[in-house]
């Protein structure tokens, strides 16, 4: 998983859980269903545009809001594997690392547009796009074995041995 690319969902500042999966969806549990309101509270036309592209590029405080796990849990369902902004709400942070997703916390939000392709390079730290380079710091080993694991259900079911 060293490095992850593609194109850009590009979302704005202070994107909370209920823009992520709207509230009135927490009766869903399954992830697959779930998956088909991802965004929705950003635009209702998000959950059939956001095919094939897996990285979102947001602003400061990406995932503010309730603790809602089902805003992460549908994130990943729908096949997002990374999450690039200067800044996250920490139970968000943990909710997304759980469910095995990359986030990268960069100092200034990216200069980029929806659609537009980005590299995120993790063994060197690196996001390049548009003939430009930004570093960032890197997640805890830790932090990347899960991620890498899937998520922490997969992560301690191979601690375990199961």
């Amino acid at each position: 998983m060293a490095i992850i690319e593609g194109p850009v969902i590009r979302l704005g500042e202070n994107i909370d859980t209920d823009l992520l999966f709207p509230g009135k969806y927490l009766h869903i549990f399954d992830a697959k269903e779930m998956a088909q309101h991802a965004l929705e509270g950003v635009d209702p036309a998000y959950p059939g545009k956001i095919g094939g592209r897996g990285i979102i590029v947001a602003g400061r405080n990406f995932g503010c809001g309730s603790s809602r796990e089902q805003a992460a849990t549908c994130l990943a369902s729908v096949g997002i594997k990374a999450i690039v902004a200067p800044s996250f709400a920490r139970i968000f942070f943990r909710n997304a690392i759980n469910q095995g997703i990359i986030l990268v916390q960069v100092a200034e939000e990216l200069a980029v547009e929806d659609g537009d392709s980005i590299t995120i390079d993790l063994d060197g730290s690196l996001i390049k796009y548009d003939r430009k380079e930004v570093g960032f710091t890197p997640l805890p080993e830790f932090l990347l074995e899960i991620v890498e694991s899937g998520g922490l259900v997969e992560y301690t079911r191979r601690r375990l041995g199961g």
